[in-house]
């Protein structure tokens, strides 16, 4: 992404001013807004390189990237105007400032909350999320080559590999092993603790010391959840379980979401010029012992009773959990849901030496990407070369890295047509594997002995191989089909697409093909005697072009009003761009200058227009006036027609629109208002066809 689309980005947002931090994650830039109210999402994802906008509770706001956020984070922050301000918190007391007058403001209640809760969770994974797909692709490898009988069941207990495979076996074990570190870490900078701090606290638990202290101790249920093995063992007179944290991911989430209360209650009770030696140190003092007798086997404990709640489900039915799983998770993602899903998968692996929720959730997985395919094919066939741009990243994403959010948050949440398309994609994945689970009695489904991406490179994880490859082939290629049979755009936002496409292509094509500039040294009149014989009873003005502006006239009589009570939040919020609306009076929409018709749609209710001078403009008759499909429009012109001052576009029914309850307030955009100045409208209240409507100021 250029530069000048960082500085777009910034700008969209509030500029540097509105910006209290910024950070990102693998996908999106996540700020911390002062006022996200101003905060138009779709002005944000119209800008180039920007996959979708997310607004949340809290004053946050999220622009999904893709994999290039980092570059576009250095932009961001290497712009002179974030020098002296918006720049990444780094600072808890920032963060306590931030949470504080949240607080105070008391508009979000309990949906803030919530939210606070999803991004703590997201945000103790995410950083981490690079990591965890590296180690996927090592089990991948592995388990490819125990499939072709060239290693042993390397998984398998007691299997002793030869040293070389068994180095490559330690590459993802590093990052399993020592999990719980790397959660710690996140999780207590979330919560603007030290996270160095956390991570000390943790790492006593996952000392070798610390587990030698049981080597002699039975393990036994805690509290009768056999996946909760504990050795209880006295320390000075009090009974401490000691388990095996490898892996684990709710102790240290629990153990974070104490300290950072601790930590604010520590430095607003130790003077300023003592905290940074007794703040860490009175913090450890109470949380290592603390985490190692209570919270570290509560957190044991809740992973243990989820995970078995789950297995019981999968034992009772796999048919059902296969089918429930992947209908689950296109909800459960975007809410944050998934991540303590994912801390169950490994306590799976850990506890049981398999998986099986893996397996279900890939038909989601694929199901997402297939839809994400038919976005990418209709945007071929649309010429959409902005929505081409963001399928291409989150299809590749998706199907070499696993990784849903870009398809997500970049395309399938801005639609609302696609997300049911893609939930009988995952129903029908689900069921394969259900059916496939019964024909095949595989007691607990399509399994995997490892935590893995869900990705066209990690299918030799599952087992078995061939029925899950069908599955997940079956749930992408129904996504991809349905929405190329449907499309993701309704017809309304199909229609208004290609009248600016078309708009732009046409000025495109004027530039090289007959370019009618007026020179801004040299005032240009328009005559009204140039006009069409069909507009010779119509009172139409005489337009000069000044030096440095140009004008833009009423199409048709009526009474002017802003874009703002437009009653279509496309419209109104600007999305298209800056203009004027008209409550029409007559009947025919008339040609508001000499032109070329960049888009006549056969249902008459959009037109196309460039006008000599290079203004694009878009007259839309009436909202939501495409499902009329053409009755009641009488279209006069077609794609490529030059037209003049007063040529007739199209005459309308206006009993026929009124009948079918559509507002005919007609909106004209100038859709190309980057290439100009500033562009206003002349004036609000009753206009004459051909009257001045809008001014449109040239560059400097």
């Amino acid at each position: 992404m250029a530069t000048s689309s960082a500085a777009d980005i910034v700008k969209a947002v509030g500029g540097a001013g509105n910006i209290e931090s910024l950070t990102h994650c693998a996908t999106r830039l996540r700020f911390q807004l002062r006022d996200a109210s101003g905060v138009d999402t779709k002005t944000v994802e119209a800008i180039p390189g920007v996959m979708g906008a997310v607004p949340q509770a809290g004053e946050r706001f999220q622009v999904v990237i893709g994999g290039g956020v980092q570059n576009v984070y250095n932009d961001i922050m290497a712009l002179p105007e974030m020098a002296g301000g918006g720049a990444a918190a780094s600072d808890p007391d920032d963060i306590d400032a931030i949470k504080a007058r949240e607080r105070a403001k008391g508009v979000r209640g309990k949906v803030a909350w919530i939210d606070s809760l999803f991004e703590f969770l997201s945000d103790s994974f995410r950083p981490i999320l690079g990591a965890l797909l590296g180690a996927s692709f090592f089990i991948t490898f592995m388990a490819l080559m125990a499939t072709l009988d060239v290693i042993p069941d390397w998984n398998a207990p007691g299997v002793t590999l030869d040293p070389s495979w068994a180095f490559i076996n330690l590459m993802w074990q590093s990052v399993f092993v020592f999990l719980p570190l790397m959660v710690a870490y996140n999780a207590t900078k979330k919560v603007g603790a030290d996270p160095w701090v956390g991570f000390a606290i943790m790492a006593v638990l996952m000392l070798p010391g610390f587990t030698a202290l049981a080597q002699d101790v039975e393990p036994t249920a805690l509290f009768g959840i056999e996946a909760a093995q504990v050795a209880i063992v006295p320390v000075f007179g009090i009974p401490m379980p000691i388990a095996n944290y490898s892996s684990q991911v709710f102790p240290p989430l629990l153990m974070a979401a104490v300290l950072g209360p601790l930590y604010k209650l520590l430095r607003k009770i130790i003077t300023a010029n003592l905290q940074l030696i007794f703040v860490p140190f009175f913090a450890m003092l109470i949380m290592m012992p603390l985490t190692a007798f209570v919270i570290g086997p509560i957190g044991v404990y809740v992973g243990a009773v989820l995970a078995q709640a789950l297995a019981a489900i999968n034992s009772f039915s796999p048919f059902i959990f296969a089918i429930v799983i992947p209908l689950a998770y296109p909800f459960m993602v975007p809410l944050g849901l998934h991540w303590p899903i994912n801390a169950i998968m490994l306590l799976n692996i850990q506890t049981l030496g398999y998986d099986f929720i893996q397996g279900p959730m890939g038909a989601w997985n694929f199901a997402c990407f297939g839809a994400t395919a038919g976005v990418l094919i209709l945007s071929l066939r649309h010429r959409d070369t902005q929505m081409r741009q963001t399928a291409t990243g989150a299809l590749a994403a998706g199907l070499l890295g696993g990784i849903s959010e870009p398809s997500l948050y970049g395309i399938h949440l801005r639609f609302k047509r696609i997300y049911p398309r893609m939930l009988v994609g995952c129903f029908v994945g689900g069921l394969t594997i259900g059916i496939g689970s019964l024909l095949m009695g595989l007691e607990n489904g399509v399994t995997t002995q490892a935590f893995v991406f869900t990705s066209l490179l990690t299918i030799p994880a599952f087992q078995p191989t061939g029925l899950y490859a069908i599955a997940i082939g079956l749930a992408f290629f129904t996504s991809m089909f349905l929405v190329l049979w449907s499309n993701f755009r309704t017809p309304e936002q199909q229609a208004e697409f290609e009248a600016a496409r078309d708009a732009a292509e046409a000025a495109a094509a004027a530039e090289h093909v007959a370019p009618a500039v007026v020179e801004a040294s040299e005032p240009r009149a328009i005559d009204a005697s140039d006009a069409a014989p069909a507009a010779a009873a119509v009172p139409v003005a005489t337009a000069v072009l000044e030096k440095a502006s140009i004008e833009v006239l009423s199409p048709l009589a009526g009474k002017v009003v802003p874009l703002s009570e437009v009653p279509d939040p496309v419209f109104a919020g600007g999305v298209m761009g800056p203009g004027a609306a008209i409550e029409p009076v007559g009947d025919t929409v008339f040609s508001p200058g000499a032109g070329v018709i960049a888009a006549a749609q056969p249902t008459g209710h959009a037109f196309g227009i460039v006008l000599d001078g290079g203004v694009e403009l878009l007259i839309h008759v009436g909202i939501d006036t495409v499902n009329l499909k053409g009755e009641g429009f009488d279209v006069k012109v077609k794609n490529g027609d030059r037209v003049e001052l007063g040529t007739p576009l199209v005459t309308f029914d206006r009993a026929v629109i009124q009948k079918a309850g559509y507002p005919l307030i007609t909106p004209v955009i100038v859709l190309n208002a980057d290439d100009f100045g500033e562009v206003s409208p002349v004036l609000e209240g009753d206009i004459a066809v051909s009257g001045s409507l809008i001014t449109v100021d040239q560059k400097e």
